[in-house]
């Protein structure tokens, strides 16, 4: 019977220890995202996203060289955007917009966590929290 015991518990550990894993791998930021450095790009929106746990905004803008890039933008989750009043209506692919946020540790990825965004042809604007 203990021998019994002893695997279950065994197994449940193992069971929560990759579970803890997994927790601590999706919300690491800081391995995506250099929090050490925040950038702004300004273009137009191709496509957002609206979904947990995070949602996506995909913006065409140009980069320091002049060359035209699409940028994967990470914003909230679509849970945490509603309760701030913003739905998936809110960005429309067309839309303008200046967006400030934390670059992807791999450049050529053109990716960001967002900490700002404001459209400029309205007083359109959302400001969260940095990592």
């Amino acid at each position: 019977m203990q021998a019994r015991q002893w695997l279950s518990m065994a197994v449940l550990s193992a069971v929560v220890s990759l579970a803890a894993v997994q927790a601590g791998a999706h919300h690491s930021f800081a391995a995506v995202y250099d929090a050490e450095q925040t950038v702004t790009i300004e273009g137009k929106v191709v496509q957002f996203q609206y979904r947990n746990p995070h949602s996506v905004l995909h913006v065409l803008a140009k980069d320091s060289s002049g060359v035209e890039k699409r940028y994967a933008i990470e914003w909230q989750g679509a849970t945490q955007l509603g309760a701030a009043g913003i739905s998936a209506q809110t960005v429309h692919p067309g839309d303008s917009v200046i967006v400030s946020g934390h670059p992807g540790r791999v450049a050529a990825e053109n990716r960001m966590l967002m900490t700002e965004i404001k459209r400029t042809t309205d007083d359109f604007a959302w400001k969260g929290r940095s990592i």
